[in-house]
């Protein structure tokens, strides 16, 4: 049966998180007939966010309603290149979103930019330890992107999302006590930094006591009433610990759904059609220019949408997956080294410390916001000298207070019993006198860790599976270790009873099983060499000139910070790139 074929529009966008709203959002606002496609349902702050329903922790952090429906459609993982791949078949690693929002909806709200070594990691490090101090095998590059360029990008981005914290240097000049570390503002934040609660400032004391340089979380839950540039009102945060996970009753943690979606409702040239599953990018004989996509929509039916550009916007690996499937670059041979279209995926590296105190320290774990905390960046990125250590990334270190849920958050000390009586007495001795802290450690890329399509098993529309190949290396565990070992120090400098620790071990595999970060990048890179990269520096890809492919699958390799920030920025300055030169002269903005 042949396709039902849907009027021509000027641009269609695969997905609406983060990325594809804000690229409705500037293609709109450019005078273009716009069209997203969301794979799962509509969801808007009211009345899916609103209060008592969304305060509901076996709904949605232990059920995952806001999480990609794996019957539908999963991934395969397998630890090396000869292993069998079994498919992923409960949320647990990693938690991609579905529906309107993606996992601009459930996250928690910490807003980092990017350090400007990471954006040219492999250049950095060569230039300062020399060539023959990156691994052989490690295959991280550069972007092709400065963050000078990006610097407006991230402001924007920072005023769209009602981002709060404080500044350390605007504009060449130090105008408060933020990160010391960070690369130089344009501007201040759009809100002052939210307050500590009792854990983050316990560990800001402990941090400064050590010669540290502690500084308070940008967060992207408002520290007061708040009004973006595209006219959207944000109410302050109350801290009510459901941030992860959920959407914000408060209408103050920062979403597509909150801040982007209410101004593009407004635009007649817009349309936003849920519940439709994108197969493929359509191409045309040549190869070289897509059509449109074609998908499936709610009831079933084959559906095609003719247009001009077609803006790649899903989670990560669902990019990569889609790219493969439609024949769009040539696919990453790990034995050869050749092709582009799912090399360099990379992920996050966690390490958790829990401090337990004495029952006169009330650490009140059930407050929170999802971006609040306190951080140190003295071991993350190039901040500190890997000359004696032989590893190559790092660590921020951070209390993140998010609010600590009744069923997933319960922590006790080591050597205590998995079940009966004593499991219970300590559950109530320690919940209200513990403090977690972590270090969101980076993950390089190499050669044998990859994305491609899986040869034995089909999602529900008959398509391959994407099959992820991923384990962890030596160069990340000493990395992990390292940075957990300097984290142990400021715990220890908080004064607790009892420390636990959890960091990567040398022979244990990746753990499908257990939640990590879902901070997954890579597959579909930006770079300077089609030979090396999927995408120019503007995230056009080189083969299919109108094809952008948006989101954290264009990032070379792993970096310390959540992704969020550079993603943001990213979108920004492709759209920026597309109205003011693609639109102009439809070719390729970058020529090799």
């Amino acid at each position: 049966m042949a396709a039902e074929k849907k009027p021509h529009v000027d641009a269609v966008i695969v997905g609406f998180g983060w990325t594809g709203a804000i690229l409705a959002k500037e293609l709109t606002e450019a005078g273009l007939k716009v069209v997203a496609l969301e794979r799962g349902e509509y969801r808007d702050t009211y009345p899916d966010g609103a209060y008592p329903n969304t305060i509901d922790e076996l709904t949605y952090n232990i059920r995952k309603k806001l999480f990609l429906d794996l019957s539908k459609t999963t991934v395969s993982i397998r630890h090396g290149v000869n292993d069998t791949a079994l498919p992923y078949r409960q949320l647990a690693a990693f938690l991609p979103g579905e529906g309107v929002g993606g996992a601009g909806l459930h996250w928690s709200g910490v807003h980092f930019r990017i350090t400007p070594e990471e954006l040219r990691l492999r250049s950095h490090y060569e230039e300062r330890y020399g060539k023959k101090f990156i691994p052989e095998g490690m295959t991280i590059q550069d972007t092709g992107v400065s963050y000078d360029e990006l610097e407006p990008h991230f402001d924007f981005a920072e005023k769209v999302f009602g981002t709060s914290g404080q500044a350390y240097k605007v504009g060449g000049k130090v105008v408060g006590d933020g990160n010391v570390f960070e690369a130089n503002r344009s501007d201040h934040f759009p809100l002052p930094a939210q307050l500590n609660t009792y854990s983050a400032q316990r560990f800001f004391d402990a941090a400064k006591s050590l010669g540290l340089h502690p500084y308070r979380l940008p967060s992207a839950n408002t520290s007061g009433p708040y009004t973006n540039p595209y006219g959207v009102q944000m109410g302050p945060c109350n801290f009510c610990g459901y941030c992860s996970g959920y959407a914000c009753y408060m209408y103050s943690k920062a979403s597509p759904n909150l801040n982007i979606l209410p101004a593009l409702k407004q635009a007649p040239n817009f349309e936003l059609r849920s519940k439709c599953h994108v197969l493929r990018v359509d191409l045309d004989d040549t190869k070289k220019r897509a059509t449109g996509v074609t998908y499936v929509d709610p009831a079933g039916r084959e559906v095609q949408q003719p247009a001009d550009l077609v803006i790649v916007a899903a989670f990560q690996y669902h990019n990569v997956h889609l790219l493969l499937l439609s024949g769009i670059g040539k696919p990453y041979d790990p034995i050869s080294g050749e092709g582009v279209v799912g090399r360099n995926f990379a992920y996050q590296n966690l390490s958790t410390i829990k401090a337990f105190f004495d029952k006169d320290t009330f650490t009140n774990p059930f407050i929170g916001a999802g971006g609040n905390g306190v951080a140190v960046d003295d071991f993350n990125a190039d901040n500190f000298d890997h000359g004696p250590l032989g590893f190559v990334g790092g660590s921020p270190l951070w209390v993140n207070q998010a609010g600590v849920k009744p069923i997933s958050g319960i922590a006790t000390p080591p050597g205590t019993p998995q079940w009966g009586s004593a499991w219970k007495k300590s559950v109530k001795d320690y919940y209200a006198h513990t403090v977690s802290m972590d270090a969101h450690g980076t993950n390089m890329s190499y050669r044998d860790v990859y994305l491609d399509l899986d040869p034995t098993y089909r999602d529900s529309y008959g398509q391959p599976l994407l099959r992820m190949t991923f384990d962890w290396k030596d160069n990340d565990i000493r990395m992990a270790q390292y940075v957990t070992g300097q984290m142990k120090k400021i715990a220890e400098a908080m004064g607790p009873k009892a420390i636990s620790v959890s960091t990567r071990e040398f022979g244990k595999h990746f753990d499908s099983r257990a939640y990590q970060t879902t901070h997954l990048v890579g597959g579909a890179v930006m770079g300077t060499d089609p030979k090396t990269s999927v995408l120019n520096r503007y995230l056009q890809c080189w083969d299919v000139h109108n094809v952008f492919v948006m989101g954290a699958s264009a990032l070379p390799q792993g970096i310390g910070y959540n992704p969020t920030g550079i993603v943001a920025a990213l979108a920004y300055w492709s759209a920026r790139a597309i109205r003011e030169q693609y639109l102009k002269n439809p070719a390729p903005l970058v020529t090799v």
